[in-house]
């Protein structure tokens, strides 16, 4: 279970129809609450309607609109450097297949490192900007277990030379959080639910939180002494035998995820 100090002050980052931040709210007891959306009012009343914004704003709580973690313009009337815990839910970004998109995706190396631009720089911006000096300095972000997102490497990838560390995950689950709907991007429709994780990152020791997360075998050293490999990138194995081993390198899945990785690589080298 996600344990959240009621004690805390949480920022959500984007989160759509403003549902997760109202269960935050009203079921997990969360005194101090700021939730953004990256659309405008406007925008969120026509596809949702107001009724969980009513219902932050009759709590006392601060919702931003047209909010975007990648773009420090967009962040008037944030609090900065005042937060404990900040939350991106399902972050994904939107692919119309329009000719604008493919060209937007084609810029960040292919649509999987644009992806893990906007988580990682959703990581630098949040201990950067958000997180108190003296608080908790914890972010987490949900995301479902199935392709496409599970190809990001998202415990791995986003952190690379960043003073950040992976603390490990745990199952999200949607029971924990009632009335919580997760919506399709750009669209009003409901999500179907499906497995998906919460994970945890700090830039300071957090030993008690630690405990309280798991870390998948598939993060464990490259080969332990059973002999016993994983492939940390595509969350395989463990694979005991050298045949294995050479059967998973040379399989379709790993060689996709080799070269998602080389397309990530070769983009942090040319931001940095």
């Amino acid at each position: 279970m996600i344990s959240i100090n009621p004690n805390w002050r949480v920022l959500t980052i984007g989160d759509g129809d403003l549902s997760f931040s109202a269960s935050l709210n009203t079921h997990h007891q969360v005194s101090h609450l700021t939730a953004s959306i990256f659309d405008d009012i406007d925008s969120l009343e026509n596809k949702y309607g107001r009724h969980h914004y009513q219902h932050l704003l009759d709590a006392g709580c601060q919702v931003l609109s047209q909010f975007d973690v990648t773009n420090p313009n967009s962040w008037q009337g944030l609090n900065k450097n005042s937060f404990d815990l900040v939350i991106f839910q399902f972050p994904l970004i939107p692919n119309d297949g329009s000719k604008e998109q493919r060209e937007q995706n084609q810029q960040f190396g292919g649509e999987n490192s644009r992806n893990r631009m906007l988580l990682r720089q959703f990581l630098r911006h949040s201990f950067r900007y958000f997180l108190a000096a003296d608080g908790a300095r914890l972010c987490m972000i949900s995301s479902k277990d199935v392709k496409p997102y599970r190809q990001w490497d998202i415990e791995q990838a986003l952190t690379y030379q960043l003073d950040i560390s992976y603390l490990g995950q745990q199952p999200f689950l949607f029971e924990q959080f009632p009335d919580y709907k997760l919506r399709n991007v750009d669209r009003d429709k409901f999500v179907k639910e499906t497995q998906a994780i919460s994970y945890f990152w700090s830039d300071i020791d957090h030993q008690s939180m630690s405990e309280q997360l798991q870390c998948a075998d598939y993060l464990t050293a490259e080969r332990d002494v059973d002999n016993v490999t994983y492939c940390a990138m595509c969350r395989v194995g463990p694979m005991k035998t050298d045949i294995d081993r050479h059967a998973h390198d040379g399989s379709k899945r790993h060689q996709q995820m080799q070269q998602f990785e080389q397309q990530w690589l070769s983009l942090l080298a040319s931001t940095s």
